[in-house]
């Protein structure tokens, strides 16, 4: 199988936990495209979704779905998401995209987090991928300096500003064993407005596409 089928495997698989009559969170990246476009086969079964990017939202409208702003939203029971990278402890890099704050914010709001994957993202220890770091651009300077004190090399995203105005820095080399420990750290940093490690609010599900198939992974089973 190629990675796209992979993706749209994953993607369709997603669909047994969207929960009917209900808004549903919707992230971004080409996995949640693919998701997107299998979420139009029930959009009739669906109040509608919240998207954490721009693109994400014109996709779905694209498909009829309609969209809510997150305010107008008092209740959210999943948001489907991919990953950049994941451990099986369902810690995850996300941000590769850039939509990392807006990914952050309806995580942090949604009851069940399903993180969707092709068999690649999953590593044993994240920080082969670069961490994205979501700064204001003022900061950008000075958060670079602190993350060169921790290890790493940031790097400055060409040509990229996010939906919010803000820009990436996307950070090589930095040590993340005690990831939901880093998470706190670097928020601490003044000028990041986010960070990309989602490890204190972490996937309640990993759904992991591989050539025998989708295979499933809950937090309730690491944790027993």
């Amino acid at each position: 199988m190629t990675q796209d089928e992979l993706k749209k495997a994953v993607a369709e698989a997603a669909l047994k936990h969207v929960v009917e009559d209900a808004i549903v969170g919707v992230g971004s990246g080409s996995t949640v495209n693919f998701f997107i476009d299998a979420l139009a086969k029930m959009k009739g079964r669906i109040e509608g979704a919240v998207a954490a990017s721009e693109a994400s939202a014109q996709r779905l409208k694209g498909h009829g779905i309609r969209v809510f702003d997150l305010n107008a939203v008092s209740a959210l029971p999943v948001y489907i998401d991919g990953a950049d990278e994941v451990t099986e402890h369902l810690h995850m890099i996300k941000g590769g995209g850039g939509a990392l704050t807006r990914e952050k914010i309806v995580s942090a709001v949604a009851e069940r987090f399903v993180c969707i994957c092709d068999a690649s993202k999953l590593v044993p220890v994240l920080g082969k991928f670069p961490l994205p770091l979501e700064v204001i651009p003022m900061a950008r300077s000075y958060v670079g300096r602190e993350i060169v004190k921790r290890g790493g090399r940031p790097v400055l995203r060409e040509n990229f500003t996010t939906d919010n105005g803000n820009l990436i820095l996307d950070c090589h080399g930095m040590a993340l064993l005690d990831p939901p420990r880093m998470e706190s750290e670097l928020d601490g940093i003044a000028g990041i407005v986010t960070n990309g490690l989602f490890a204190r609010r972490r996937a309640d599900v990993l759904l992991l596409a591989a050539e025998s198939g989708v295979k499933t992974l809950e937090k309730k089973q690491i944790l027993a």
